[in-house]
């Protein structure tokens, strides 16, 4: 193994017949094949039983992380190594699945995959993993992971509002028919023709499609394939995949949940971006805010957005509540973006008042602004002097404390990431 390259790739584990037993994937192959051979190692639970069994072990190269995980997919899939089994866990593995029998075809992280009128990718061992590559891939590829239910004949889908994604350009926007069906299906194919290996092909189709689009000064078209090989090309800098993870577990059915918001609440439409507003203090001193995104339902957590609070001195939840939300949307509305369609902020009624007191001031009108009390649950309004209290079994209120509590997490650990550096003296 001291032969072993440092660089990502699958290592396969064979047994003295050689047979292949396991297949692992590594960033750094000399060092995640090593671990093996260790004390510890030989004596964990998961790996114990493997480790006498091993003979020989033997690599395969890979140009990314993102390449690793899906050839060890492929691999897992076609050997079907005998510990590869022994070690899940009893646990469901996670798939990559693309729906077939839509227009514009959804990708999607599943533990439950369809039988029919779908293409699967997997299984994964790690579904942490997937759910980075999947996010790395769709800001190459621009493929949609919404549930909408698209009919490019109807007219309506002309005036919907796409969510921030295509504003993020990590989607190009079916919702709204910006794509035809034909562009949009040919960058699925693109993306399933890199999930099944072939790179080098795909980069030699793209690079004369780029070629052809320049000559017919198609220039707009060409330099957007031109970003996508560069992006493919350069996979291995995006940096750990875990990092690029959605949160993977919720409690609640988002579809369940946003329309209960709908009917609670009165919407005329249904809320597709809900942003939560959390304040936490960094020993009583310094304050500290966290804001968190859900779309559709689910965490986004590229449009999480962390905040010192740079105005107010002491413990002032109000007074900080204030300056963060006066920040973000001050800012959202001289950069013409969207405002999100429920704007969620942990408190009571001093909390929300503090919020309405900001929008107020930068002259901003939201569709709608609530808090949540943890105490009793209670929803509070602006104008309404009762709260409103939901069933403690409410979809619509399981929702909310989902956007809640991850924005009190997301705020908790801004506070620990930064009593660590006051404590060691990091910059």
């Amino acid at each position: 193994m001291k032969t072993f390259p440092t660089t990502p790739g699958v290592y396969l584990m064979k047994d003295a017949r050689g047979r292949v037993i396991y297949v692992g994937k590594a960033v750094n192959l000399r060092s995640r094949a090593g671990s093996y051979f260790t004390k510890q190692a030989a004596i964990d639970r998961r790996t114990a039983d493997l480790i006498p069994e091993i003979h020989d072990i033997d690599f395969l190269n890979a140009d990314s992380e993102v390449d690793a995980l899906l050839l060890e997919s492929r691999l897992i899939k076609d050997i079907q190594p005998r510990f590869n089994s022994d070690l899940k866990d009893d646990k469901t593995f996670p798939y990559l699945q693309i729906t077939t029998r839509e227009p514009f075809p959804r990708i999607e992280f599943t533990r439950r995959p369809k039988s029919r009128g779908v293409k699967l990718f997997g299984p994964f061992t790690s579904a942490r993993k997937l759910r980075g590559a999947i996010a790395v891939l769709q800001k190459i590829f621009r493929f949609r992971n919404c549930s909408l239910d698209i009919d490019p004949n109807e007219e309506k889908w002309r005036w919907f509002r796409p969510c921030l994604l295509a504003s993020l350009g990590q989607c190009t926007a079916p919702c709204n028919l910006r794509i035809s069906k034909e562009d949009y299906r040919r960058d699925v194919r693109r993306l399933i023709m890199f999930l099944d290996g072939k790179k080098e092909r795909l980069l030699k189709v793209m690079n004369r499609e780029m070629l052809d689009a320049s000559r017919e000064l198609k220039f707009e078209k060409a330099a957007r394939l031109r970003d996508q090989i560069k992006a493919l090309m350069t996979l291995q800098e995006r940096g750990d995949l875990a990092s690029h993870a959605q949160p993977e577990a919720f409690y609640v059915d988002p579809k369940k949940g946003l329309l209960g918001l709908k009917k609670v609440f009165g919407l005329s439409n249904l809320p597709r971006r809900i942003e939560g507003v959390d304040i936490a203090h960094l020993q009583g001193g310094e304050t500290v805010a966290s804001l968190v995104q859900f779309i559709d339902g689910v965490p986004f957590k590229q449009g999480y957005k962390r905040f010192k609070i740079r105005t107010v001195d002491g413990v002032d939840d109000f007074a900080s509540m204030r300056e963060v939300v006066s920040r973000r949307f001050r800012r959202l509305d001289q950069e013409g973006e969207n405002f999100p369609d429920i704007l969620l902020i942990d408190g009571g009624k001093g909390q929300l008042g503090a919020a309405m007191e900001a929008l107020k001031s930068i002259e901003v009108k939201l569709p709608l602004v609530i808090s949540l009390a943890k105490r009793e649950e209670e929803i509070f309004l602006p104008g309404e002097s009762e709260p409103k209290v939901l069933s403690r079994h409410s979809y619509a209120l399981r929702l909310l404390q989902s956007v809640r509590d991850e924005s009190h997490r997301f705020a908790q650990q801004y506070h620990h990431l930064l009593r660590r550096k006051s404590t060691f003296g990091e910059e």
